[in-house]
């Protein structure tokens, strides 16, 4: 390096150098978290974490960036929009006989793009300063990126727990790259949630416990994506039809008003995953599954767990005999899938009953005003 190296100059560059490579926002802050260890701590004594026991087993290393690389002195915090353009929230959601994909895994995987977005900005960065030490990360190590992020001037922690930011709203990835430079650092921005509580009181299942504390085994998040075994039964008809996340607490905050489009084309939404037919969805082979998920963060769930959460959807849905038919073709594959398909079907026989009844009770009104009349019980 033949030029002294100046700091201040050198923040705007990687700012510049960010944005040019697609990312929407770059923040910088300093490692210490040690005001997060405590609500941490709480968080884990009180089991929020359900079973993700990585939670758990890491402790708070999750809140010591600096111990995953040692020598960090800063972390570079930024964001990427991923909503993509005709999300068709309301018609997907409001139509049970669909299935419904939070728009985060609509696309290509999210965890690849940003992490080599971020190794070619440290790259940028190593070449421009001639020595470098750097990491980057995208979920893949115990960093609490949303505290990070806050601290980086990103936005603030909203009372869903996730990162809110008034000219974009929430729709967008959270990404990190830990540095051994002494940069100046950015500002917090001030929490503007004010008294809203709208994410609290949509919760379908009641998971935001109070403001900025989710318990995570009562998400549907959670429930569609981490949790393994069965879900449990309570919170089968508060599901609806979604089958993979849920955005109910980003689609209600008013700050979302403001959200910005993904220009990305890798995030946007694969045809087959987009408003999908629930029945055709739950006909599919593991191989039909492998080959539509590939490269999505779907995949990750395995064909198994997609089952699982798709039969808890069609017995939310309306009665129709096709549904029936549907799950009863799947019975007997697996004791798990078992599980969920005959709840399913309970759900079925028991609005195919209510149906008959509807369609019975016309004729009844007519018999009742027939003989409060006097009339021929045929007329």
């Amino acid at each position: 390096m033949t030029h002294p190296l100046d700091l201040n100059q050198l923040a705007q560059h990687i700012k510049q150098w960010g944005q040019s490579l697609g990312f929407q926002q770059v923040g910088i802050c300093d490692t210490d978290l040690s005001a997060e260890e405590p609500k941490l701590q709480a968080w884990l004594d009180k089991q929020y974490h359900g079973e993700m026991e990585w939670m758990a087993r890491h402790g708070m290393l999750r809140a010591r960036p600096h111990e995953l690389l040692p020598g960090t002195l800063r972390v570079i915090s930024v964001r990427m929009n991923y909503l993509p353009a005709k999300a068709a929230f309301a018609s997907t959601l409001n139509n049970p006989q669909l299935g419904y994909v939070s728009r985060y895994a609509l696309g290509r995987d999210y965890h690849k793009l940003l992490r080599q977005r971020l190794k070619k900005l440290g790259e940028q960065i190593q070449q421009y300063c001639g020595e470098l030490n750097f990491r980057p990360f995208v979920d893949s190590a115990p960093i609490m990126e949303r505290p990070l992020a806050a601290k980086a001037g990103i936005g603030w922690v909203g009372k869903h727990s996730l990162i809110l930011n008034r000219e974009a709203g929430s729709w967008f990835f959270l990404g990190e790259l830990l540095i051994d430079l002494p940069l100046p650092v950015d500002r917090p921005q001030e929490e503007q949630c004010g008294r809203c509580v709208a994410c609290i009181t949509t919760c379908p299942t009641g998971a935001i416990v109070e403001p900025y504390t989710v318990d995570a085994r009562r998400c549907i998040s959670y429930l569609t994506i981490e949790l393994e075994g069965a879900i449990p039964e309570e919170f089968r008809p508060l599901m609806g039809n979604r089958i993979y996340g849920c955005d109910d607490c980003q689609l209600i905050c008013p700050w979302n008003r403001f959200s910005q489009l993904t220009d990305e084309a890798d995030f946007s939404p694969r045809a087959a995953l987009h408003a999908p037919q629930l029945i055709d969805l739950f006909a599919w082979s593991e191989e039909k599954f492998l080959r539509i998920t590939e490269g999505s963060a779907i995949r990750r769930i395995g064909h198994l767990r997609w089952l699982r959460n798709i039969a808890v959807a069609l017995g939310n849905a309306p009665y129709q005999e096709e549904v029936i038919t549907a799950l009863r073709t799947r019975q007997g594959q697996n004791e798990l899938l078992d599980e969920h398909i005959e709840w399913a079907l309970q759900q079925q026989l028991a609005r195919r009953a209510e149906h008959r009844v509807e369609v019975q009770s016309p004729q009844k009104k007519r018999l009742i005003r027939a003989v409060e009349k006097g009339l021929p019980r045929d007329a």
